[in-house]
């Protein structure tokens, strides 16, 4: 039976305004500069301060505070929160979509040349295919992703094809078409799973070679006891040595599992070089934080736009409809540019703050470079001492590097759960993890260690961690369980 009926909802919508700046908020430093360059580029109210300026700007700056008209004044100087506050927003600033074309937002690549895709369809050019099958194979192509793989199952692409080109075609046709993709370079592209992208690796491989030719067997017919290492039951079902086992499985070993991955394609994120946010410097035991902006240009006010302003208001009573339409184009960029001024500046603002926070909550850490100094400390921690809302500080640690003496780190690693041991002290659960990769490190490879062994060690040790804990520490150190470390 439907009802009708009322509800009142308190709702608390963000403006564009503020959505950019929590975007701005997520940038990191090797995408900053690029993000104002665009900036720059499409708004001709803002500039770069050119360096043979700065000795000029204290003296100007001081001849405006004195003869500038006060409204003039009143308008330099804006912030951010009179902004928020203007109900005069300019429409273009509604348009969540205020790029430029060429960029890619929040994912502006850092180095150029051939990407791995590039390479793939070079190779497709190369083939003699009439224009149905160059346009399948396209679009095939165009699903794989930069680990190398078609993830998209063909019966989804069948309909994506239907309805993105107008192709009326199948499985079996796609499938012939993928096998031509599978022959490209690198051996193993364009497989659908880990089996088919090993396999394919072998196929491309001399098999005259009779540890290869063992390879394929395993990985072909005895796939999911190779992945479980069960090494006993392939020995037996094959009738072969340990010694050829161990052989065979050295050469899958020298397989690429992400054949992908082995192109340098900018498009990738972890191709892009690191660059710190901040940088940490110890002077006998005074921590220096600094942001890493030598590269950030700074911003002005571009003259020419301020005083077309100042002349179309002088003359609003005889302004023709050209020069009223004018007139409210270059307040829309003047008001955008000094938004965007103060964004940058707020920004800067918060990534020191919450990272002075982070410092003082682990100083000890800071001042030693030793991980076990550590403390526990969570978002709410650093959101407390800053008076930042949780979210905020997440922004600021996402995607963020801080240059240490001791090495180069991201937010992130610094926050960690913590736990108590038996003498009621409070623990960061980094330590506990320490202590794991040292045991799992140590431990004798034929007879790994168990997650309910690990939970005897490090109860010896005066941690009581129930063993479901000790499988999700070990998970989140990417080590797999006892059964699959294990070796001949």
């Amino acid at each position: 039976m439907l009802k009708q009926r009322l509800q009142q909802k308190l709702l608390q919508k963000l403006s564009p305004q503020q959505i950019q700046m929590i975007k701005l908020l997520e940038v990191p430093s090797m995408q900053i500069e690029q993000r104002i360059k665009t900036e720059i580029e499409e708004n001709p109210a803002l500039e770069e301060l050119n360096y043979d300026e700065n000795e000029l700007r204290l003296e100007t700056q001081e001849e405006q505070d004195t003869s500038a008209d006060p409204k003039d004044k009143d308008q330099e100087e804006f912030t951010f929160e009179d902004y928020l506050e203007d109900d005069d927003i300019p429409s273009y600033k509604l348009n969540a979509h205020n790029y430029s074309k060429n960029e890619k937002r929040e994912d502006i690549p850092f180095s150029v040349g051939l990407t791995f895709h590039d390479y793939l369809e070079n190779q497709l050019g190369l083939r003699s295919l009439d224009e149905r099958q160059h346009m399948l194979a396209t679009y095939l192509l165009g699903n794989i992703d930069d680990d190398g793989y078609l993830r998209r199952k063909l019966e989804n692409v069948v309909d994506d094809i239907a309805f993105g080109l107008g192709i009326e075609t199948n499985e079996i046709e796609l499938i012939e078409i993928l096998r031509i993709i599978q022959s490209f370079d690198p051996p193993g592209v364009g497989a659908r799973d880990l089996q088919e992208c090993l396999l394919l690796q072998i196929e491309a491989m001399d098999h005259e070679n009779d540890n290869k030719k063992l390879a394929y067997r395993i990985l072909k017919d005895h796939y999911i006891e190779f992945t479980r290492k069960h090494y006993d039951k392939i020995v037996a079902r094959l009738n072969i040595t340990d010694d050829e086992l161990k052989s065979a499985l050295g050469e899958i070993l020298k397989l690429n599992p992400k054949p992908g991955s082995a192109y340098s394609d900018p498009q990738n994120k972890s191709a892009n070089p690191i660059i710190p946010d901040f940088i940490l410097e110890n002077d006998d035991g005074d921590l220096q934080l600094s942001l890493n902006s030598r590269n950030l240009p700074e911003l002005r006010i571009n003259k020419t736009y301020a005083n077309m302003l100042q002349t179309y208001q002088y003359n609003r009573s005889h302004n023709s409809k050209s020069q009223r339409e004018a007139l409210n184009f270059v307040k829309q960029k003047l008001d955008s540019a000094r938004w965007f001024i103060d964004a940058i500046k707020q920004r800067q603002n918060t990534l020191l703050i919450t990272m002075h926070a982070i410092i003082n909550y682990q100083k000890e850490y800071f001042l030693l470079g030793d991980e076990t100094k550590l403390k526990p400390m969570i978002l709410k921690d650093i959101a407390d001492l800053t008076g930042l809302d949780v979210s905020t500080v997440s922004r600021v640690a996402n995607s963020k590097y801080i240059q240490t003496n001791f090495g180069i780190f991201p937010l992130k690693y610094f926050f960690s759960e913590g736990l108590q041991t038996e003498s009621g002290e409070e623990v960061s659960t980094r330590e506990i993890k320490k202590i794991l990769q040292d045991c799992l490190d140590d431990e004798d490879k034929r007879h790994p260690l168990t997650d309910d062994k690990l939970a005897e060690i490090l109860k010896e040790k005066g941690y009581h961690i129930a063993r479901r804990t000790i499988a999700k520490y070990r998970e989140q150190l990417n080590i797999p369980v006892a059964r699959m470390r294990k070796e001949l």
